[in-house]
């Protein structure tokens, strides 16, 4: 499959941001996701940080069909396949794994391996990926290291995380080479675990608000029902 024409790449384009969840009840997956669908974001990336992880997006794909709900810190194939048996609509990885990678892609799941430096972006390329994650955005050096990055990989693209906050997110993505920007900062774990699901609704709908003004608007609008079917297909 081609990641970056995938309708899973398009929401990306669209809405810019994936909120990066550790969740350690699946009984707050739900009401999650409805904070972040009333704040207008219908994505989430659920970290395999906790047991409660895959029973979390379980429950949320389930539920909450109109959400892009995939998986994140997918370490091995194993991983890869109990995200995808539990509905994941995508994959990230903080390294880059072979065998996650080309699992994803005969199984046609959107996947967004993670990178951190020109060896590694050259490996995802010979792979056949070309929008990844770069992680661990701040440490590696941040807005410049990604201009320059910009300059001998001009066709790749990448999903920044690690060190995103409420405060420097909008200067990634002012980048042409950022598609979407990763982080907890909208949904921490805390107020997950204390239920301050109004405190996140609040604070997903400021960031939406901020980044929808660097997204021109796009010819092709996503269709998030549709994608839900096309995941539902046997894979």
């Amino acid at each position: 499959m081609n990641v970056q024409q995938s309708m899973m790449t398009e929401a990306l384009r669209r809405w810019r941001i994936i909120p990066v969840i550790v969740i350690e009840e699946p009984k707050n997956a739900v009401p999650l996701a409805a904070a972040l669908l009333a704040g207008g974001l219908p994505i989430a990336e659920i970290t395999l940080r906790t047991p409660a992880a895959i029973e979390s997006l379980r429950r949320m794909t389930n539920e909450q069909p109109e959400m892009f709900a995939g998986v994140g810190t997918v370490l091995n194939v194993r991983q890869a396949e109990q995200a995808r048996k539990a509905g994941a609509h995508f994959i990230i990885s903080p390294g880059l794994n072979r065998g996650v990678v080309d699992y994803c892609l005969e199984h046609e799941v959107p996947v967004y391996p993670g990178v951190a430096t020109a060896s590694e972006i050259e490996a995802a390329l010979e792979m056949g990926v070309n929008l990844l994650k770069l992680w661990p955005i701040e440490t590696l050096g941040g807005v410049p290291y990604l201009q320059l990055l910009a300059g001998p990989f001009g066709g790749v693209e990448f999903n920044p995380s690690g060190g995103l906050t409420s405060v420097n997110f909008e200067n990634y993505l002012a980048l042409k080479n950022v598609v979407a920007c990763g982080g907890s900062w909208m949904a921490p774990a805390d107020w997950i675990a204390s239920k301050q699901f109004d405190k996140i609704t609040a604070a997903v709908r400021d960031s939406v608000t901020r980044a929808s003004k660097l997204t021109p608007a796009r010819k092709s609008p996503v269709r998030p029902a549709q994608t839900i079917r096309e995941a539902a297909s046997p894979r």
